[in-house]
């Protein structure tokens, strides 16, 4: 008996021994890359190790229990996890890079996949969990945290807006979707909403003339909508969420095969605002009535070759009113009850095929067409565009050189009943056809190891107008580890404007249009200077500064003047020179801790000058800041969220000497914040509120929004107001005094579901 206690007692302390002796042992990588010399540090026991060359690392003489594991390295997230010891798996901690801007593959600045760090263009990108931050029903709001580029609505009543960069307005920003120009001419103030964001894979932005690679429109810059892949997209993405002011937004992405060669990819937003709210008390609507359908499908095909094939289509259906409280559709285009209703139906279709040579020949294609049917009051506007686009490009390597050259075509058919189509003298209405096709080179030059030059330029031939030159060059140069980078840029741009399918406040009912004359293309030259540095601290902290310089020249701008005539908005060519010029700064930060995030400033003046006297430009604000600020609670899922802007004084379209309103805006801040909790591996439920300050624009923003028709305005023979002592300020009935959105605050909840395999 005593051997057999004895025997007992022993194999009891073995096998406390053998437990007592357990092993933590794992492997780190990133993107499935081993990473040398992480650290791996157990703060209960204050223990640790680094991993070895292929990542692997190992923690021996451990107590049985769960350990928090924390793995850090220099230019890398920290990881926090728990593990229980015993284990019958081997531990695999992946970290993500602080900053992972190096590596990202942009294709907007020079039509070619380049690494971000390489691109002699500077070029910006926004991945979906920038837009997550602070999420909203349409593309237009989701860019109003992006350091010099605001979302301007341009009526007080249908909400109706453009893209500003650097301080000029929308017809001067081209808007791609897949590098295809989708979203122009009628489409720029009714076109930016409605595309699925949960399909989106990046946003690309380029301030500066793009005119050499992408035409006309590009003069202030481009912003590239790229959508996921098809074959890469989720299986299944649902993001839904609603406002306390009843907004309900709903985006739905579904993966699919059919059969072993076609991967499809369908997208849905839905989007309905049906609840009238009259904070102000002015009569009016505070924000547009809506309800939106959008589909969008995208095909990619596996060939045989290995050649890129991908087709993609969209359709989107609004309607859309602003007006009087008691307005309903009853009273659509009468002169009875003040409404502005939009019914937009809209197609497109665009792709990519390259071709099977042994020469590298890709053909880029897409054709869109708007029908928009809309009232303005009284005021019927009917219009009707069609688009096709064709683009073969050809890329060759020679030696230090990167060849692109490029033939394209661009035909627009445009048709209204406005006087934009009437034909001088005759009875008839002409639509308006433009023909464009045009050449272009580039040759990207790699001079030395870390330096490049960028050489392009382009032919078009308007139809209308004749032939248009487009020249620029850029220079890049760079550290040999990339993490101080400058580039310098000069270009030329040109616009031909279509003013009624750009200028929304030539359609507000109640001013009239006139032409001086015969409107020419606008010109301007561009320089820009860019740097970038990063910093990275042995903490494991990273600082990036991205700093940049710009300068515009404008000839033959066409400016729209409300002032003249109150009662009118005159469109020419500006007799003189306009410029736009600026520096801005955008900082990006991530530390250990959680907090990360990203802080920029823009300090702008943009000037008209005409006959020696020189003016600010309207709605062209002097300064804007933008921040996104995060902190991750990484043991619990938990992230929250502070997002928001500032500008500076705007100066606003008055309507005579007499307004008494204020000539200039004043500052204003719109801020947000949103907790975002995860659960499990496919759910997240968010929540917050916007608009934090509660600021609202002045409640006399509408002018004389108790008369919309202008019933007890008296006129002059010329057109100009009368005095009166019913209008002692010779006011008309003017929606266009806008700076900001007139929507208060609000909370909103939403929640994603994702299933990625």
């Amino acid at each position: 008996m005593k051997k057999l206690y004895g025997f007992l007692v022993l194999m009891f302390f073995s096998s406390y021994g053998a437990v007592a002796q357990g092993n933590l042992s794992g492997r780190v990588v990133q993107a499935d890359k081993p990473l040398e010399f992480a650290s791996v540090y157990l703060p209960e026991l204050g223990k640790g190790t680094m991993t070895d060359s292929a990542g692997y690392f190992l923690l021996d003489d451990l107590l049985p229990g769960t350990y928090r594991v924390e793995v850090s390295m220099m230019g890398y997230r920290k990881s926090v996890e728990d593990w229980t010891i015993p284990s019958k798996e081997e531990l695999v901690i992946s970290l993500n890079p602080l900053d992972t801007s190096l590596e990202e593959v942009v294709v907007s600045g020079t039509l070619q996949e380049v690494s971000r760090s390489n691109s002699p263009v500077p070029i910006e990108v926004y991945k979906d969990g920038f837009f997550k931050a602070n999420p909203t029903p349409s593309i237009f709001e989701s860019l109003q945290t992006i350091n010099g580029v605001r979302p301007q609505i341009n009526c007080n009543i249908c909400n109706t807006g453009d893209i500003h960069i650097n301080g000029l307005e929308g017809p001067y920003t081209m808007v791609l979707i897949d590098g295809m120009p989708i979203v122009s001419g009628l489409a720029t103030v009714y076109g930016l909403t409605g595309i699925p964001q949960s399909l989106i894979d990046r946003i690309e932005v380029v301030k500066g003339p793009a005119s050499t690679l992408y035409g006309s429109e590009a003069v202030g810059g481009l912003i590239n909508i790229i959508t996921k892949s098809a074959e890469l997209a989720p299986i299944v993405s649902v993001d839904a969420f609603g406002t306390s002011w009843g907004e309900v937004n709903l985006d739905l992405g579904l993966k699919t095969k059919i059969g072993e060669r076609v991967h499809s990819m369908t997208g849905v937003n839905i989007f309905q605002y049906d609840n009238p709210i009259d904070n102000n008390e002015d009569g009016m609507t505070d924000v547009t009535l809506s309800k939106r359908i959008s589909l969008f499908q995208k095909f990619r095909v596996d060939r045989k070759n290995r050649k890129e094939f991908n087709v993609a289509l969209r359709y989107l259906y609004e309607d859309r009113w602003g007006g009087e409280m008691n307005w309903t559709p009853e009273f659509r285009g009468g002169v009875e009850i003040y409404g502005e209703s939009i019914y937009t139906s809209r197609w497109e279709l665009f792709g990519n095929y390259e071709l099977p040579t042994i020469e590298n020949l890709n053909f880029q294609f897409s054709a869109n067409g708007h029908n928009q049917n809309s009232v303005y009051g009284d005021m019927l506007y009917l219009g009707d565009q069609k688009i096709a686009f064709g683009q073969l490009t050809w890329t060759k390597s020679l030696g230090n050189h990167q060849l692109l050259s490029g033939l394209a075509y661009r035909y627009t058919y445009y048709d209204d009943n406005t006087p934009a189509t009437a034909s001088a003298g005759l009875d008839q209405n002409l639509p308006s056809e433009i023909h464009l096709p045009g050449a272009f080179v580039q040759d990207e030059i790699q001079v030395g190891k870390n330096k490049s030059l960028l050489l392009g330029a382009r032919v078009d031939y308007n139809s209308v107008h004749g032939p248009i030159f487009s020249p620029r060059a850029n220079f890049k140069v760079s550290s040999s580890d990339q993490s101080l980078i400058f580039r310098l840029s000069a270009g030329n741009g040109f616009r031909v404007a279509n003013v009624f399918t750009e200028d929304h406040a030539a359609l507000t009912g109640a001013r009239d249009v006139i032409f001086e004359e015969e409107l020419q293309p606008e010109r301007s030259w561009n320089t820009n200077a860019n740097l970038v540095k990063k910093f990275y601290t042995n903490s494991g902290a990273f600082l990036s500064l991205d700093a940049s310089a710009f300068y515009t020249y404008f000839t033959n701008r066409i400016i729209p003047d409300y002032e003249t005539n109150p009662n009118q908005i005159i469109y020419a060519n500006l007799d003189g020179h306009s410029v736009s010029q600026g520096v801005s700064l955008t900082t990006n930060f991530a530390l250990p801790s959680g907090l990360e995030g990203n802080i920029g400033a823009t300090f702008l003046d943009v000037t008209l000058t005409e006959e020696g006297i020189t003016e600010r430009q309207i709605l062209a604000e002097r300064f804007s800041g933008v921040w996104n600020i995060a902190y991750s609670f990484s043991r619990i899922g938990l992230k929250i969220d502070y997002t928001g802007n500032v500008y500076g004084p705007m100066r606003l379209p008055l309507l005579g000497e007499l307004d008494p309103r204020p000539e200039y805006s004043p500052w204003f801040s719109i801020q947000n914040i949103q907790a975002t909790k995860v659960i499990g591996k496919r759910w997240e439920i968010y929540g917050g509120v916007k608009n934090l300050l509660n600021f609202l624009p002045p409640a006399n923003s509408i002018a004389r929004a108790f008369d919309p028709f202008d019933r007890g305005v008296d006129f002059a023979e010329d057109g100009s107001v009368i005095p009166t002592p019913g209008n002692p300020n010779a006011l008309t009935f003017d929606p266009s005094y806008m700076f900001a959105p007139n929507q208060g605050i609000r909370g909103f909840l939403g929640a994603r579901f994702t299933i990625l395999d």
